[in-house]
C-alpha cells in the first residue's frame, strides 16, 4: 500500500503500471478508474470462445469497448419463431432486379401488372421472386419448412424444423438455382468452409442441402443455419423512426464495435462477410449476431458473385472486389444510417457523407465525424487497415461520447501513443515571477506532449504518409513557429485516429499559439473531460479561461487536478493567482480574497514561495479597499480587512521575504517595498 501526503493510496491494477488511484478512484498515471466496470474488448475473452462480453442490469445490457465503459442498451425478449413467419411473402417491385445485369425486372406498368416471375428483357435470364418452398415442404428428408422469414439477395429465407435434432428451429437460405444436380453439389461443396466458422457473434452454420422443386423439377441449394430470435437493426431503427428518432449513438457505437469482432475474425480467416448492413445484425437478447452468411467469400476469389447492397457497398467493389477495407467501409456506413437522418444514402450521397453542418449529430461530435469519414474514404488505402484498428478508434469516440454526455472521465491506455512525457505548463505555473496565465515555451509543449508508440502491423499504401510521420512534421512546424501548419498536421492525425486524445491536446496547444482561444478551450476541454491523466489540458485551459477573462471557469479547472497528483501543488498555485487576476483589482471580490487565502493555507510550500504568494494576495486585497473605499468584514491571512491592516501585513511578508533572499540587490528591494506599503505612523 502507498502512501501520499500521509494518505494510504491503493496501486493501479493496470499491467506496467506503476501509478495510484487518487481519492477520485482514477490512477494518477494511466488514468484507470476503479469505479468503472472490468471492460469487454471484442474479439477476446478469458474464459471460454463463447463468453460474451455484456452483463445484464435491471433489464438492460450494458456494453463496452475496449475500457469505454458502459453503454445502456434495451434487451431484446426472445420471440416465438413462428410469429416472424411472413403471411403474404411479396418482394416490392422497387426491389426487384436482375441477378445477372442488374437491371430492374418485374415491374408493372398502365398496360400491364408487374409479374414475379419471367425473363430479363435486357438479358434474358430468368427471375423469379416466389417462394420456391411452401409450408409443410420437407427439405433433404430433414427439414420440415414452415413459411417465409425474408428476402435477400440471394433469394428468400425460411424458416424450418430439423426433424432430426427434436424439431429444433433452423433457418434455410438459398445458394442459387440450377437443373444441373452436379453443379449444384459443386457449388455446396465449396460453401462447406462456412460450417468452420465459429464465434459467439456470427450465425452457426449446420448443413449444406439439396431440394428438388416438384413444380419445376429444379435443384436448389439450401444453407441450412441456426435461426435467430431477436430484432434486427434495421427492425430497431424503424420502431425509433417512428418518434422521429435514431439510435442514440453510445449504443451504435457498442454494437459496431462487438460487429468488428466478428468481422475480425472472418478477415483472420481470410474470409469477407460482403453484405454488412442493419438488417444483417440481429440484437438477440444481450448480444448481436451476424446473420446471412451467404455472401461470405474467400479474399481474392474472383470467380464468385459478389453480393452487397447500394449504398453501404464499398465504390471500389465492382472493380477490385470485395476485401476487409470494404467490409470496414460496411460497417461506417451502417453507423451513418443508425445514427441520423440518412434518407438520401443510396442516391444522392451513395458514396459520401452529408457535410457536419447539415446534421446536428456530426456537428456535435466532430470526432465520430471524422471516424465515418475514415471508414468510408472512397480510397481502400486511407480507410482503417484492420478491423482491429477501428475497433481501437470507435472505443476511443465510444468513450469521448460518454464522458461529455455526463462528464464523468473515461480514461484508457492509448494503443498509439504513451502518456504525456510533463504537465505542460506547470512549470510555468510555478515560476512567480512570471505572469499569471503566461504560455508555456515551444520547448516545453514538443518535451511534453505524448509520444507515438512503436509501429506494429502493415503500412499504409503507396502515397499515403503514416500518422507518426505526420506527427513529428507537426512538431517541426511548431519548433518553427508555424503554428497553422502544425495545427493542420495535427488535425491530419484526428482525421486518421479520432478516437485519439493526443493528437486532440497538440491541436489545442496549436491553436493556443496562433491566437485561436476558442478552438483551443474546446479541445482542451475535451481532452481533459475524457482523461484526467492528461493534466497538461487542465493548465491550458485554464490559460485560455483566464486571457478571455472568465477568472473563475480558469480556477474550476486548475481545481479539478486531484490532490494525489504530483502537479496538485502548482495546479494550486495557478488557481490562486488566476483568482485574482483575472480581471483588474476592482472587480474582485471578498469571496475571491477569501478563496485565494484558504487555498494557500491548504498548500504546503517553501518558507520563500509562501511568502510570495502571501504578498500577491494580500496586494490584491489592498486594492480591493482601495477601490472599494471601505473596509472589508473578518480577517484574511490573519489581518483585517482595511487597508491599515494589510499593509502592515504587507509590510511584514516583504521583510519575511528579504531575510530568505540571498542575493543583497534583491534583498534591497525588498526592504525598499517594505518600507513603501507601511502606512504612516507616528513612530
Amino acid at each position: 500500500m502507498a502512501t501520499l501526503q500521509g494518505k494510504a493510496m491503493t496501486a493501479c491494477v493496470q499491467p506496467g503500471c506503476a501509478g495510484v488511484i487518487d481519492s477520485g478512484g482514477y490512477c494518477t498515471v494511466c488514468g484507470f478508474s476503479l469505479s468503472l466496470p472490468v471492460p469487454f474488448i471484442p474479439g477476446r475473452s478469458e474464459g471460454s470462445s463463447g463468453s460474451r462480453g455484456s452483463a445484464s442490469v435491471n433489464g438492460r445490457s450494458r456494453r463496452s469497448g475496449p475500457h469505454a465503459g458502459p453503454a445502456e442498451v434495451d434487451r431484446t425478449p426472445a420471440r416465438d419463431p413462428a410469429s416472424t413467419i411472413l403471411t403474404d411473402p411479396q418482394v416490392p417491385e422497387s426491389k426487384r432486379f436482375c441477378s445477372k445485369c442488374e437491371r430492374p425486372v418485374g415491374r408493372g406498368t398502365d398496360l400491364r401488372p408487374a409479374r414475379a416471375e419471367g425473363y430479363c428483357r435486357n438479358c434474358g435470364h430468368r427471375f423469379s421472386f416466389e417462394p420456391k418452398l411452401s409450408a409443410g415442404d420437407l427439405v433433404a428428408g430433414q427439414y420440415e419448412v414452415a413459411g417465409c422469414l425474408s428476402h435477400g439477395g440471394l433469394g428468400w429465407i425460411y424458416l424450418a424444423r430439423d426433424r432430426n435434432v427434436g424439431g429444433r428451429w433452423v433457418a434455410l437460405k438459398g445458394v442459387l438455382d440450377s437443373g444441373d444436380a452436379d453443379a449444384m453439389a459443386a457449388a455446396l461443396a465449396e460453401r462447406r468452409f462456412l460450417a468452420e466458422v465459429d464465434h459467439p457473434g456470427i450465425v452457426q452454420i449446420y448443413n449444406f442441402v439439396q431440394h428438388t422443386d416438384r413444380r419445376t423439377q429444379t435443384v436448389a441449394g439450401y444453407i441450412v443455419m441456426e435461426y435467430v430470435s431477436g430484432q434486427s437493426l434495421k427492425e430497431l431503427l424503424a420502431q425509433r423512426r417512428q418518434d422521429g428518432q435514431s439510435l442514440p449513438l453510445p449504443v451504435a457505437l457498442a454494437y459496431a464495435i462487438e460487429a468488428l469482432s466478428a468481422l475480425e475474425y472472418l478477415h483472420g480467416r481470410s474470409l469477407v462477410y460482403c453484405d454488412f448492413k442493419p438488417e444483417n445484425v440481429i440484437h438477440t437478447g444481450e448480444q448481436i449476431r451476424l446473420i446471412d452468411l451467404g455472401g461470405v467469400q474467400r479474399i481474392g476469389d474472383e470467380a464468385g458473385p459478389v453480393y452487397g447492397t447500394v449504398g453501404l457497398q464499398a465504390p471500389e467493389i465492382e472493380k477490385d472486389g470485395p476485401s476487409p477495407a470494404s467490409d470496414l467501409y460496411a460497417v461506417g456506413r451502417t453507423l451513418a444510417i443508425l445514427t441520423f437522418d440518412f434518407a438520401d444514402y443510396q442516391t444522392t450521397h451513395q458514396y459520401t457523407l452529408p457535410v457536419a453542418a447539415e446534421v446536428r449529430l456530426l456537428a456535435e461530435h466532430e470526432s465520430f465525424y471524422r471516424l465515418l469519414r475514415r471508414a468510408t474514404c472512397p480510397d481502400p488505402e486511407r480507410r482503417f487497415r484492420t478491423a482491429s484498428e477501428m475497433t481501437e478508434q470507435l472505443a476511443g469516440v465510444l468513450r469521448e461520447v460518454l464522458a461529455v454526455g455526463d462528464g464523468s472521465p473515461r480514461p484508457a491506455l492509448s494503443a498509439s501513443f504513451g502518456p504525456e512525457s510533463q504537465a505542460i505548463g506547470a512549470r510555468t505555473a510555478e515560476d512567480l515571477e512570471r505572469p499569471p496565465g503566461a504560455e508555456p515555451d515551444v520547448t516545453e509543449i514538443v518535451a511534453g506532449l505524448p509520444a507515438p508508440l512503436p509501429g506494429l502491423g502493415r503500412e499504409p499504401g503507396d502515397g499515403v504518409p503514416h500518422w507518426r510521420d505526420i506527427w513529428y512534421r507537426g512538431l517541426d512546424e511548431l519548433v518553427a513557429d508555424r503554428a497553422g501548419q502544425a495545427r493542420a498536421a495535427f488535425e491530419d492525425i484526428c482525421d486518421l485516429l479520432p478516437g485519439e486524445l493526443a493528437p486532440k491536446l497538440a491541436v489545442a496547444f496549436a491553436a493556443e499559439a496562433s491566437r485561436d482561444r476558442d478552438t483551443a478551450a474546446r479541445y482542451f476541454q475535451l481532452v481533459w473531460t475524457v482523461d484526467r491523466s492528461y493534466v497538461s489540458a487542465a493548465f491550458g485551459l485554464a490559460r485560455v479561461r483566464l486571457a478571455a477573462g472568465d477568472a473563475i471557469a480558469a480556477e474550476a479547472a486548475l481545481a479539478a487536478v486531484p490532490d494525489t497528483s504530483s502537479q496538485y501543488p502548482a495546479a494550486q498555485i495557478a488557481a490562486l493567482r488566476a483568482r485574482l487576476s483575472g480581471t483588474d483589482h476592482g472587480a474582485i471580490t471578498a469571496d475571491d480574497l477569501k478563496a485565494a487565502g484558504d487555498r494557500l493555507s491548504l498548500l504546503s510550500l517553501d518558507p520563500a514561495r509562501k511568502q510570495r504568494l502571501t504578498a500577491e494576495i494580500l496586494n490584491a486585497a489592498v486594492g480591493y479597499v482601495t477601490a472599494a473605499r471601505r473596509a472589508g468584514n473578518g480577517e484574511l491571512l490573519g489581518f483585517r480587512l482595511n487597508a491599515r491592516s494589510l499593509r502592515f501585513g504587507l509590510e511584514s511578508t516583504y521583510r519575511s521575504l528579504a531575510r530568505l533572499e540571498p542575493d543583497p540587490d534583491r534583498r534591497g528591494d525588498l526592504v525598499d517595498l517594505a518600507n513603501e506599503v507601511r502606512p504612516r505612523t507616528w513612530s
